[in-house]
Protein backbone atom coordinates (compact mmCIF):
# COMPACT_ATOMS: atom_id res chain seq x y z
CA UNK A 1 0.00 0.00 0.00
CA UNK A 2 1.31 3.42 -0.94
CA UNK A 3 -0.11 6.87 -0.31
CA UNK A 4 1.17 10.00 -1.98
CA UNK A 5 0.03 13.36 -0.67
CA UNK A 6 0.52 16.53 -2.67
CA UNK A 7 -0.92 19.99 -3.17
CA UNK A 8 0.66 21.85 -0.28
CA UNK A 9 2.28 25.22 -0.63
CA UNK A 10 2.39 28.81 0.56
CA UNK A 11 -0.85 30.77 0.67
CA UNK A 12 -2.01 33.99 2.27
CA UNK A 13 -4.52 33.98 5.09
CA UNK A 14 -8.02 33.73 3.70
CA UNK A 15 -6.86 31.79 0.69
CA UNK A 16 -7.54 28.22 -0.42
CA UNK A 17 -5.62 25.07 -1.22
CA UNK A 18 -6.67 21.59 -2.26
CA UNK A 19 -4.66 18.63 -1.07
CA UNK A 20 -4.80 15.30 -2.83
CA UNK A 21 -3.90 11.84 -1.59
CA UNK A 22 -3.41 9.19 -4.25
CA UNK A 23 -3.48 5.56 -3.12
CA UNK A 24 -2.22 2.39 -4.73
CA UNK A 25 -1.93 -1.25 -3.80
CA UNK A 26 -5.26 -1.56 -2.02
CA UNK A 27 -8.97 -2.00 -2.58
CA UNK A 28 -9.41 1.68 -1.98
CA UNK A 29 -13.18 1.77 -1.76
CA UNK A 30 -13.14 -0.42 1.36
CA UNK A 31 -10.70 1.77 3.31
CA UNK A 32 -11.28 4.65 5.69
CA UNK A 33 -9.08 7.64 4.85
CA UNK A 34 -8.10 10.56 7.02
CA UNK A 35 -6.05 13.72 6.93
CA UNK A 36 -3.87 14.56 9.92
CA UNK A 37 -1.59 17.51 10.47
CA UNK A 38 1.36 18.31 12.66
CA UNK A 39 2.51 21.84 13.33
CA UNK A 40 6.02 22.60 14.65
CA UNK A 41 6.24 21.79 18.32
CA UNK A 42 2.75 20.34 18.45
CA UNK A 43 1.29 16.89 18.47
CA UNK A 44 -0.23 15.37 15.40
CA UNK A 45 -3.97 15.93 15.20
CA UNK A 46 -6.80 14.53 13.15
CA UNK A 47 -8.26 17.02 10.71
CA UNK A 48 -10.84 15.14 8.67
CA UNK A 49 -11.96 11.57 8.07
CA UNK A 50 -14.04 9.97 5.36
CA UNK A 51 -15.53 6.49 5.52
CA UNK A 52 -15.69 3.99 2.70
CA UNK A 53 -18.81 5.20 0.95
CA UNK A 54 -17.82 8.83 1.17
CA UNK A 55 -21.08 9.70 2.88
CA UNK A 56 -19.85 9.71 6.46
CA UNK A 57 -17.30 12.36 7.29
CA UNK A 58 -15.76 13.80 10.44
CA UNK A 59 -14.06 17.14 11.01
CA UNK A 60 -12.06 18.61 13.83
CA UNK A 61 -13.77 21.60 15.41
CA UNK A 62 -10.93 23.85 14.30
CA UNK A 63 -11.60 23.21 10.59
CA UNK A 64 -15.32 22.42 10.42
CA UNK A 65 -17.04 24.72 7.95
CA UNK A 66 -13.77 25.62 6.23
CA UNK A 67 -12.39 22.26 5.11
CA UNK A 68 -14.13 19.61 3.04
CA UNK A 69 -12.95 16.04 2.62
CA UNK A 70 -14.09 14.01 -0.38
CA UNK A 71 -13.07 10.91 -2.24
CA UNK A 72 -13.12 9.50 -5.75
CA UNK A 73 -12.94 5.74 -5.37
CA UNK A 74 -12.52 5.22 -9.11
CA UNK A 75 -9.36 7.35 -9.02
CA UNK A 76 -8.28 6.02 -5.62
CA UNK A 77 -7.86 9.58 -4.46
CA UNK A 78 -9.01 11.59 -1.45
CA UNK A 79 -9.12 15.37 -1.46
CA UNK A 80 -9.03 17.99 1.25
CA UNK A 81 -10.38 21.32 0.10
CA UNK A 82 -9.18 23.99 2.50
CA UNK A 83 -10.83 27.40 2.39
CA UNK A 84 -10.50 30.50 4.56
CA UNK A 85 -7.07 29.37 5.64
CA UNK A 86 -5.57 30.79 8.81
CA UNK A 87 -1.95 31.04 9.94
CA UNK A 88 -2.73 28.41 12.58
CA UNK A 89 -3.47 25.93 9.79
CA UNK A 90 0.24 25.92 8.99
CA UNK A 91 1.47 22.34 9.34
CA UNK A 92 2.64 19.25 7.54
CA UNK A 93 -0.48 17.44 6.37
CA UNK A 94 -0.51 13.67 6.15
CA UNK A 95 -3.04 11.32 4.67
CA UNK A 96 -3.58 7.92 6.20
CA UNK A 97 -5.70 4.93 5.42
CA UNK A 98 -6.86 1.76 7.14
CA UNK A 99 -9.21 -1.10 6.30
CA UNK A 100 -11.03 -0.75 9.63
CA UNK A 101 -14.08 1.45 9.70
CA UNK A 102 -13.03 3.22 12.92
CA UNK A 103 -9.25 3.07 13.30
CA UNK A 104 -9.10 6.06 15.64
CA UNK A 105 -5.61 7.48 15.31
CA UNK A 106 -4.00 4.08 14.68
CA UNK A 107 -3.94 4.01 10.90
CA UNK A 108 -1.86 1.30 9.29
CA UNK A 109 -0.71 3.24 6.24
CA UNK A 110 0.61 6.80 6.01
CA UNK A 111 1.67 9.10 3.22
CA UNK A 112 4.82 11.21 3.27
CA UNK A 113 3.22 14.53 4.16
CA UNK A 114 2.86 17.82 2.33
CA UNK A 115 3.66 21.21 3.87
CA UNK A 116 1.02 23.91 4.06
CA UNK A 117 2.18 27.36 5.08
CA UNK A 118 -0.33 30.15 5.63
CA UNK A 119 1.09 33.64 5.89
CA UNK A 120 -0.64 36.42 7.78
Amino acid sequence: VQLQAFGGGLVQAGGSLRLSCAASGLTFATYTVAWFRQAPGKERESVATIRRSGINTYYADSVRGRFTISRDNAKKTVYLQMNSLKPEDTAVYYCATDPRLYPGSQYNYWGQGTLVTVSS
